[in-house]
């Protein structure tokens, strides 16, 4: 398979956002560059919460024409009208999840480091799978996901890679070639997310 020419933006939000104010920060995000697909990835287990914030980003994604999916609430994905669910779980879940939502909706998984989950996970009709953190972290057991997996991956399967967590522009010009879609959550933290996103994907080409 040749390289892959351009990787598009997954944006991921932070973990807390405050509804009257993060709407606005996706939408100045999603006006600044081409994003294909916002993921909700709040840390609150909170259903009316998630709802709410939901609701509002759906409003400001579907107006921009991007898709909009949750991690592992399956059937708040549903019952609120988003394009689909994130998976945190490998290819346990894919098929079950496939069925349940059915084939147009998006249906990715975060595989972490293993070949072996995320053939399974292509074998199960994942529309995506997503590996990281691309480089050590604090966060875990210091394991990351090494260019060689992206690399790997590009040229034997098929299904789209997602690289995700402890992006910096280094590891995006790194793993450009071999990468479908960068899942950016780094950028919240900037004093401006948009000029962030802009920086990052000015590396992509």
């Amino acid at each position: 398979m040749a390289e892959i020419e351009h990787p598009q933006i997954y944006l991921i939000s932070p973990p807390e956002v405050e509804l009257s104010r993060f709407p606005k920060l996706l939408g100045e995000c999603l006006d600044a560059v081409p994003v294909a697909c916002f993921r909700l990835a709040l840390s609150t287990q909170d259903e009316d919460k998630l709802s709410k914030i939901a609701d509002a980003c759906r409003e400001v994604c579907h107006a921009r024409d991007v898709a909009i999916v949750i991690d592992s609430h399956v059937q708040l994905a549903e019952r609120l009208g988003l394009d689909g669910v994130h998976l945190t779980d490998g290819s346990r879940s894919v098929r079950k999840v496939r069925k349940d939502l059915g084939k147009e909706a998006i249906v990715g998984t975060y595989c972490a480091q293993s070949r072996h989950d995320g053939m399974s996970a292509g074998e199960a009709e994942a529309d995506y799978v997503s590996f990281g953190p691309v480089a050590a972290t604090a966060l875990g057991d210091g394991a990351y996901a090494e260019a060689d997996l992206f690399q790997w991956w590009s040229e034997m399967i098929e299904v789209p890679v997602v690289a995700e967590g402890a992006l910096d522009e280094a590891e995006v010009r790194a793993l450009r070639p071999f990468v479908d879609f960068f899942g950016i959550s780094e950028i919240w933290a900037a004093d401006d997310p948009s000029e962030a996103l802009k920086s990052l994907a000015a590396q992509f080409s």
